[in-house]
Order: structure tokens, then C-alpha cells, then sequence
């Protein structure tokens, strides 16, 4: 009989943190500090590559956006 390709390895990993990240800023963490917002709701996107290497941060899409939304509803009061 064939092993499931997706089954778990025999021996689980070594339960330990990567020296990376420092023990003592995760053990402050909140469970469910942000629930209340994740349920009033959330308009996440993905961008492209391309376009996400064109806008360094989240303030420079949305002013691309804004503008955007003017030059349309310009044009649209234009017709």
C-alpha cells in the first residue's frame, strides 16, 4: 500500500521559535484584539506585482484611486 503523499511526517517538528523573533514581544499579544473590526468588515485587495511595485505605500494608491474616481465622474458630467 502507497503512503498518503499528504500525510504528517512521522515525527512532529521541533516546537521551537526561529531566533528571528523575540519570545518576549509575542507572549503580550491579545487573543482576538481585533475581532470587533474583522466582523464590522474589511475591503482588502490584492494587487498585482506590477502594479504594487508602482505605489511605494497605501497612501499613494489611494490617491491614484481618488483621482481616478474624479477623472470618471468628471467625464461622466461631461456626457
Amino acid at each position: 500500500m502507497r503512503k498518503n503523499e499528504h500525510e504528517a511526517p512521522a515525527t512532529p517538528p521541533e516546537d521551537e521559535l526561529r531566533p528571528e523573533y523575540d519570545e518576549t514581544l509575542l507572549k503580550k499579544g491579545v487573543r482576538g484584539k481585533y475581532a470587533e473590526r474583522y466582523k464590522a468588515g474589511t475591503n482588502l485587495v490584492l494587487l498585482a506585482p506590477d502594479v504594487a511595485a508602482a505605489f511605494p505605500t497605501e497612501e499613494a494608491v489611494n490617491e491614484a484611486l481618488r483621482s481616478l474616481m474624479k477623472a470618471k465622474a468628471a467625464n461622466s458630467e461631461a456626457a
